[in-house]
């Protein structure tokens, strides 16, 4: 991993962003692809799924609307230990999940003049699952269990269809779909089942979704944003981050740890580590070289630290270390600070905090409770992670009697007429003249 030394340095905000390391050109050749795809699709409609199923995923003649047959032989075969474990991961998000349902508020104006608050979900969901260099049936649970909690009607799910299991989804994929009742799957990947659930598939029974959700790589991120305007989108889950800030009292055996298990997800992965402390970053080095090489997927996890995206970055102090975390804005961070508790609240841009050394980002992958579709690219400086929040919207509900529209009735036309919209003031009077 290279080295970003910001050490008696002065920064101002733009230059703490322009200090943060970003694989700015392949995410800008990702989007210019994704459009492409997007396009194809949105145009060509199942032969282009098709196509592109061919060149990118080696598969040819498959079932793109995945039989039921399939689902209940993928739940028959699952093994009894990952049942166990998506049952307890599903417990844990649905309860967390609901408590992200804002209650109905009804706000009394005046007499007879009443604001009623409420959060309606939206209809229909199409939920991307990654499929290409890992199996994600967590993924499932994570978009599919928040859409439930906020009432979604229809959910439709999408993974790349597998070489290796003859053009079906993977099996563990799909009985977790089967755990949460979802039947609507549908084997396409990529860019191309974003644009394929944005613009609707007659020949494959695939109709328009609202809200598109669900990670993927920087494809499937850009994805989101050629279709955004059609329908809904969460926030660009793309290539995965993780950011550690650390002190001299960090163990960085376990910090190499979490740093190479997020590289092992991708080679566009970003490992950073944020320290004061130049003797932990060469004991992290250390480690990393160790750990590394012992992985298995050894190879993925060299190219993703060595590639622009990762750093380890040397800063002066607590406060710089806490300005660059939050102009960073990672999709993961993690804290292995000595008051780590009390220095969290600092923190305030990441898709979520990790706090302490028994914390780690794999724990909130798979059975923390927490949501692991979180915004990357530095949009969690504005942007949330999934949740059942996503799938709702608000809606003032708005109800005045004849009484309470009266005293208001003046404050109404005075308004329209300075506004030369005189018809707003009339249609108010036409209430009070015969």
């Amino acid at each position: 991993m290279r080295t970003i030394d910001l050490r008696g340095r002065e920064l101002s905000p733009a230059d703490m962003l322009a200090a943060v390391p970003r694989a700015t050109q392949a995410r800008a050749e990702a989007l210019d692809t994704a459009v492409r795809i997007v396009d194809d699709v949105r145009e060509r409609g199942e032969h282009a799924l098709r196509e592109q199923a061919e060149r990118f995923d080696n598969v040819s003649g498959h079932e793109i609307r995945v039989p039921a047959e399939h689902i209940t032989e993928a739940l028959d075969s699952l093994d009894p230990a990952v049942r166990t474990a998506l049952e307890e991961a599903i417990r844990r998000v649905r309860e967390a999940s609901t408590a992200q349902v804002p209650a109905t508020q009804v706000t009394e104006i005046g007499p007879g003049a009443t604001i009623t608050q409420r959060w309606q979900p939206v209809h229909r969901v199409g939920v991307y699952i990654p499929g290409g260099k890992a199996v994600y049936p967590s993924s499932v649970i994570m978009n599919v269990v928040p859409a439930q909690v906020a009432g979604v009607q229809q959910i439709a799910l999408a993974s790349p269809p597998q070489a290796d299991q003859g053009g079906r989804i993977h099996p563990t994929i799909l009985a977790a779909a089967g755990l949460l009742g979802v039947t609507e799957i549908y084997a396409m990947g990529g860019a191309g089942a974003i644009g394929a659930f944005a613009h609707g598939i007659d020949a494959v029974g695939l109709d328009p979704v609202d809200i598109v959700s669900g990670p993927g790589n920087n494809y499937v991120a850009s994805a989101k944003r050629a279709v955004a305007g059609v329908v809904g989108t969460d926030s660009e889950a793309g290539a995965t981050e993780i950011l550690v800030v650390a002190d001299a009292s960090a163990d960085p055996r376990l910090i190499a740890a979490d740093l190479v298990s997020q590289a092992e997800h991708d080679e566009q992965a970003s490992a950073v580590l944020v320290t004061d402390s130049l003797e932990l970053t060469e004991s992290v080095g250390e480690e990393i070289a160790r750990q590394s090489v012992a992985t298995r997927h050894a190879t993925r996890v060299s190219a993703a630290l060595e590639g622009p995206q990762s750093a380890i970055v040397l800063v002066d102090d607590r406060a710089m270390a806490t300005a660059f975390s939050n102009a960073y804005a990672p999709e993961h961070l993690e804290l292995h600070l000595e008051d780590a508790d009390a220095a969290a609240a600092s923190f305030t841009s990441a898709g979520a905090v990790f706090v302490g050394d028994h914390t780690p980002v794999s724990l909130g992958d798979y059975m923390a409770g927490s949501n692991h579709v979180l915004p990357t690219g530095g949009q969690a400086r504005y942007a949330p992670g999934l949740g059942a929040y996503t799938f709702l919207r608000p809606q003032q509900v708005i109800s005045y009697d004849r009484a309470a529209l009266a005293e208001v009735r003046a404050g109404v036309v005075a308004l329209a007429d300075s506004e030369a919209l005189p018809a707003h003031g009339e249609a108010v009077e036409a209430r009070f003249t015969a």
